[in-house]
């Protein structure tokens, strides 16, 4: 779901079953069918295991790699890895 934007960098590998989704819905039951759209910027040289899922608004930095299943909530620094849901940092590359 690209209505907020994706950037993509350079030499970006992306595994299968990817979810990028920069769109959501408020949680207030009031505003719910509303649409808030957040940008995703992934960086240079990234790798994104299979069926991870990145949320509106995350930047993933140069040379990180995201693990396969990990659900990407908030920003992840250059060079390094994140795993889990809601993905932390693990290891520094």
């Amino acid at each position: 779901m690209d209505m907020g934007g994706i950037t993509i960098g350079n030499d970006v590998m992306v595994g299968p079953k990817v979810n990028l989704i920069s769109a959501g819905h408020p949680v207030s039951p009031t505003e719910r069918q509303n649409i808030v759209t957040n940008p995703i910027t992934i960086g240079n040289n990234v790798w994104i295991g299979a069926a991870a899922t990145i949320l509106a608004g995350v930047t993933i930095g140069d040379n990180a790699v995201i693990a396969a299943g990990a659900v990407v909530s908030r920003n992840v620094p250059a060079n390094t890895m994140s795993a889990g849901v809601s993905a932390r940092v693990i290891k520094h590359i």
